[in-house]
């Protein structure tokens, strides 16, 4: 019998918060027990060996059945809501990693609720239309990932069409739509990418995920992992051209929907939110995630339709075609050019949104040095607050030595990409975005203690319309819902209930069980507060009230070392003395290192806060925020325009 492996990883909060100590049971198909593993410091379990069919099974067009064996997963977590995957492909020779994102319970919440999210079988391997079913559980106990059977109306991405009698727009469109369609001027790595789990049109609950991870799970649910690497690639950026036309051209957005694309096979591609992802794919796809296709002398991205090629066939490019043309030498430029047209070619997309600093274009490695070294070392010392399995780097700041090297190869471990020590395009931008995430938990806990949220709720009732303090309340807990939630959104913190902020209370309301009328009355904000209490008390490392382990204490706050920092400038920035911080810290001399972290005595209060420019934000929602004025910000920051930019870092007058 041939083997194939799994391996778990448990997290929550979009991989920011690993869970150590979750009880993770994988189950035969039977469902007897066949290994108890339990999760280490990074959320992780061991790799476990699984018995499975031989991989010549996936590579035959003709094999009737289904070439692999599948197994079932339950993870039980302390604090947590219990997570089961059924239904999990194993490939010989393939590693299936399973990403598991628990939801924290409920302060006052009794016993955990469980999630079920069903996987099945990919694309390529499906042969008659399905129901298509997409929409989140409203009591915590049905699985909000049931569109994993999704494939759905006819398996194949068919130039978009719809399926006669949907009653869903007509999509059937050329490489960039059809006249009044809105175009982007650049071709931009969106991040996050927003899914929605139903056919267009359909009240189905969307997810935010990043593009790499996105294109990961499209693969793993379209096509076998198995398949030569030519014709891996080749489908690999098929997908991530259909996704990116797909946002080049704003197809739903302009229609008035709030998501990029859907799972319905018979408009986009298919996405099984929870499966796991198999390692052929994962290093393809961070190898070339912002590669697309375009056709000679143009910038927006083909229109890359494509079909299994068996049991449903297509104008595009077949699926199991590219396995045929690999087998002969071709290469996946070649294999595209074989199904499009001859002068298609591949290019790098122009932008990464949304992320701190963008890639460099150099590679980074032991001898590296400047600026780009001295900023992931900051970032991973930050990231290792959270993930203490990333040894500390001691080299100086700036150049990149054994200690940089060894905590880029463990960060690389821990999250699936290519261990060799070296930060390239993908090794950058998931630090980046790794980063981007633990940062923002903190910067939501610094909020949280700023609106003086406490623990009863306002009276107010709010809806579409409504304004002002009570808003902004509203707001910010939506906020920190959303990232331990993944169905619901994050709306702007600027006051005023619009339809994003109405879109997110809907959501939420769906989640846990509530009637779905948009208003928030006395029943959303008691849940909101349990909700938001339940995260305080079950997350570790949460400084939000109700506990949650990993605080820093009454009257100590912590400060992450930036360049330019000296305990002299620390101790005026924060009203102490140099004294008290090295007393503190246990320190015996007066260096800092860039990425440090200090508890910094928070007696009295600091005369600012920290806070990252986010998509939406200005300098006057700011100052309405935060209870201060457009001119004190520009004066505590030497602004000299009312102009921000999306991850600068602006210090706010504390009140």
């Amino acid at each position: 019998m041939a083997i194939g492996y799994l391996l778990v990883q448990v997290r929550t909060a979009h991989d920011a918060v690993p869970l150590k100590g979750v009880h993770v049971r994988i189950l035969g198909e039977q469902g007897e027990v066949l290994y108890h593993l339990m999760t280490d410091e990074s959320g992780e379990t061991q790799k476990v060996p699984l018995e499975t069919l031989d991989k010549g099974f996936s590579q035959n067009p003709y094999y009737a059945g289904l070439p692999y064996r599948s197994y079932n997963v339950l993870a039980q977590g302390n604090g947590f809501n219990t997570l089961y995957v059924s239904h999990i492909p194993v490939y010989e020779g393939e590693t299936a990693v399973l990403p598991m994102e628990l939801v924290p319970m409920e302060v006052r919440q009794r016993r955990p609720a469980e999630t079920r999210l069903f996987i099945g079988k990919p694309a390529v391997a499906m042969q008659e239309p399905r129901a298509q079913e997409g929409n989140a559980a409203s009591d915590g106990n049905v699985s909000m990932g049931r569109n994993a059977a999704s494939g759905a109306e006819s398996n194949a991405v068919m130039g978009g069409g719809s399926t006669p009698g949907s009653g869903a727009d007509n999509i059937d469109t050329p490489e960039t739509g059809t006249e009044g369609e809105r175009i982007l001027r650049q071709v931009i790595i969106p991040n996050p990418i927003t899914v929605h789990l139903g056919a267009p049109g359909s009240n189905a609950s969307n997810v935010r995920l990043s593009f790499p991870d996105y294109v990961k799970n499209v693969a793993s649910s379209e096509i076998y992992p198995t398949w030569p690497d030519a014709s891996l690639r080749a489908n690999i950026y098929a997908i991530i051209t259909f996704a990116l036309n797909r946002i080049f051209t704003e197809w739903y957005r302009s229609r008035g929907y709030d998501y990029d694309i859907t799972n319905s096979t018979a408009y986009d591609q298919n996405f099984v939110y929870g499966r796991p992802i198999y390692d052929s794919i994962s290093r393809v796809t961070d190898d070339i995630f912002n590669e697309y296709v375009r056709r000679r002398g143009q910038n927006a991205p083909y229109f890359t339709s494509f079909c299994n090629g068996t049991t449903v066939t297509c104008r595009g490019m077949s699926q199991w075609g590219t396995v045929t043309l690999a087998d002969r030498g071709y290469t996946p430029i070649q294999i595209l050019r074989n199904y499009y047209p001859d002068d298609v070619e591949i290019t790098e997309a122009d932008a990464y949104a949304n992320v701190p600093a963008s890639y460099p274009g150099t590679a980074l490695r032991v001898g590296s040095t400047g600026l780009n070294v001295e900023t992931i070392q900051s970032w991973l010392n930050r990231i290792r607050r959270n993930y203490p399995a990333i040894p500390a780097i001691t080299d100086a700041a700036g150049t990149f030595g054994d200690s940089t090297r060894a905590a880029v190869t463990k960060f690389q471990n821990i999250f699936g990409l290519a261990a060799d020590g070296i930060v390239g395009k993908a090794t950058w931008y998931k630090i980046s975005r790794i980063y981007a995430g633990v940062t923002r938990l903190a910067e939501l806990d610094s909020e949280g203690i700023t609106l003086g949220i406490g623990t009863v709720p306002p009276n107010a009732v709010l809806r579409r319309g409504s304004g002002g303090q009570d808003v902004i309340t509203l707001q910010y807990l939506l906020d920190v819902v959303s990232e331990y939630y993944p169905t619901v959104p994050a709306p702007s913190q600027d006051g005023i209930f619009g339809s994003a902020t109405e879109r997110a209370v809907l959501a939420f309301q769906r989640a846990t069980g509530l009637l779905a009328d948009g208003i928030v009355g006395a029943a959303t904000w008691k849940k909101l507060y349990e909700v938001y209490r339940g995260i305080g008390q079950n997350v570790p490392g949460t400084g939000q009230p109700g506990g949650g382990s990993g605080g820093t204490g009454s009257g100590v706050r912590e400060y992450v070392v930036r360049a330019g920092d000296s305990l002299w400038l620390i101790a005026q920035r924060f009203q102490t003395t140099v004294d008290v911080i090295k007393q503190l810290n246990g320190l015996t001399s007066n260096l800092l290192n860039v990425g440090q972290v200090l508890k910094i005595p928070s007696v009295q209060s600091a005369p600012y806060i920290e806070y990252t420019v986010r998509p939406g934000d200005t300098l006057w929602l700011l100052s309405r925020r935060y209870d201060t004025t457009v001119d004190a910000i520009k004066q505590l920051n030497g602004l000299s325009s009312d102009m921000l930019s999306i991850g600068q870092v602006l210090r706010i007058p504390a009140r």
